[in-house]
C-alpha cells in the first residue's frame, strides 16, 4: 500500500455562521491582498450580503461560464496571471470549486474556497472534475495539496434549495459503498486507510440517522444541528475519505455508472448526486448485494433520491450506451470483482434495477 498519498484535509477549516467576517484577517496573516473572486451568477445572489467588503484588497471579481473544462479552467488560470493575483477565491457550487482548485494549482497560488451549497465534497478535496461543454465528464484530476482556506457558513447552505441537500445525500452515501469494495477486503490496511474506512462508515451513519431530518430543516431555510451534522458529513468526512484512502478510498462502481449516465443528455439535468445515488443500487446489484439494496430503497423513496432511470427523465433507449461508457477501460467499476466488468453485465443490473425495483 505504499501508493497511497495522503492529502487528508484542508490547510485552514471554519465553519460557523458568519464565518466570511474573518476572510479579510484570514488573507491578511497569508500575505494575500491581490485575489481573483470567481462565482457563479446564482451563488453570488445567495452569498453576497454576507460577503465582506475586503476594503484592503485589490479585488478582480469573475463569473464562471457554466461548466468546469479545460478551456474555462485556462480562461481562469490566464486571468489570474495577467491579474498577478496571490489568491483564487471560489465562491459556489462544485463546478465553480474545482475551476478555483485546478486554475489556482496551475498558476501556484493560494486556493480559498467558500461553498454556497452542500451537494458534494468539492470543498474540501484536491480534485477537480472535467467535462466537455455538453456536461460529458471526461476525467477528474487530482491537485498535488489540499487547498489553503475553506470558510464555511451553515446559514448560507441552509438557504440553497433542498434538493442540492438530497444529491449530497446521495454523493455521501456512496463514500462507503465505494471505499468498502476494496478497503473492506484488505487483511491490514495501513492507518491512512483505515481512517478512510471508518470515515466512510461514518458517512452513511450520518446519512441514515440525520438525512431526513436535514433535509425538512433545509426546506425551512433552518441551520439546525441534524442539518450541521449532514453537512459536515458531505463536505469535511466525505472529502476525508478519498484524502486519507486515495484510490482505494475514492471512488468504484456507482461514480462509475454515474459517468456512464452522463453520456445520455437527458441525464445533465440531473445532479451530480441523484446520478451518483442510482449508481449506487446498480454497483450493489453487480456485486449482489440484495440485502443492502432492500435497507436503501425505503431511505430512497422517503427522501426522493431516484431508484429508476424514469427518475432521472433518462429513456430506456440509454442502457446500453450508459453500460457500455461505464465499463470503457480506464473506468474504476472494475474494482468490484478484481476483473473486468462487462458492458453485458451492467446492462442486465440496470434492467433488473429498472424491473423488479424500481417500483
Amino acid at each position: 500500500m505504499n501508493d497511497v498519498i495522503v492529502r487528508g484535509a484542508p490547510a485552514e477549516y471554519v465553519i460557523k455562521p458568519n464565518a466570511l467576517t474573518e476572510l479579510e484577517v484570514k488573507l491578511s496573516e497569508r500575505g494575500i491582498n491581490r485575489i481573483l473572486l470567481l462565482s457563479g451568477i446564482e451563488s453570488w445572489k445567495a452569498a453576497n450580503q454576507a460577503f465582506p467588503a475586503l476594503e484592503e484588497m485589490n479585488v478582480h471579481h469573475e463569473f464562471y461560464n457554466n461548466e468546469c473544462t479545460i478551456e474555462e479552467i485556462n480562461r481562469i488560470s490566464s486571468l489570474a496571471s495577467e491579474l498577478n493575483v496571490q489568491a483564487i477565491i471560489g465562491l459556489g457550487g462544485g463546478k465553480v470549486l474545482d475551476i478555483t482548485k485546478a486554475a489556482a494549482v496551475a498558476v501556484h497560488v493560494k486556493t480559498v474556497l467558500i461553498p454556497t451549497l452542500a451537494s458534494n465534497c468539492a470543498p474540501w478535496t484536491p480534485i477537480s472534475v472535467i467535462y466537455k461543454h455538453d456536461g460529458t465528464m471526461t476525467h477528474y484530476n487530482i491537485h498535488p495539496a489540499g487547498i489553503d482556506l475553506l470558510l464555511v457558513d451553515p446559514v448560507i447552505l441552509a438557504a440553497a434549495p433542498s434538493p442540492l441537500l438530497r444529491a449530497g445525500i446521495g454523493d455521501t452515501l456512496a463514500k462507503w459503498y465505494e471505499a468498502d469494495v476494496q478497503i473492506g477486503r484488505m487483511q491490514n490496511p495501513m492507518p491512512a486507510l483505515e481512517i478512510a474506512h471508518f470515515t466512510a462508515k461514518k458517512c452513511a451513519d450520518i446519512m441514515f440517522e440525520y438525512g431526513e431530518q436535514a433535509l425538512l430543516d433545509a426546506e425551512n431555510n433552518v441551520s439546525s444541528e441534524a442539518f450541521i451534522r449532514v453537512t459536515e458529513a458531505i463536505i469535511m468526512l466525505g472529502g476525508m475519505v478519498g484524502g486519507f484512502g486515495d484510490q482505494y478510498g475514492r471512488v468504484a462502481g456507482a461514480h462509475a455508472i454515474h459517468n456512464g449516465l452522463t453520456s445520455a443528455p437527458e441525464s445533465h439535468r440531473a445532479l451530480h448526486g441523484d446520478k451518483v445515488a442510482y449508481g449506487i443500487l446498480v454497483q450493489l446489484l453487480l456485486e449482489e448485494k440484495y440485502n443492502e439494496i432492500d435497507r436503501l430503497l425505503p431511505f430512497y423513496k422517503k427522501i426522493g433520491l431516484p431508484v429508476s432511470l424514469n427518475d432521472l427523465h433518462i429513456p430506456a433507449h440509454r442502457i446500453d450506451e450508459i453500460a457500455k461508457q461505464s465499463t470503457i477501460s480506464k473506468e474504476t467499476i472494475h474494482v468490484l470483482k478484481n476483473r473486468r466488468i462487462t458492458a453485458e453485465e451492467t446492462i442486465e443490473a440496470i434492467r433488473r434495477l429498472e424491473t423488479e425495483y424500481a417500483l
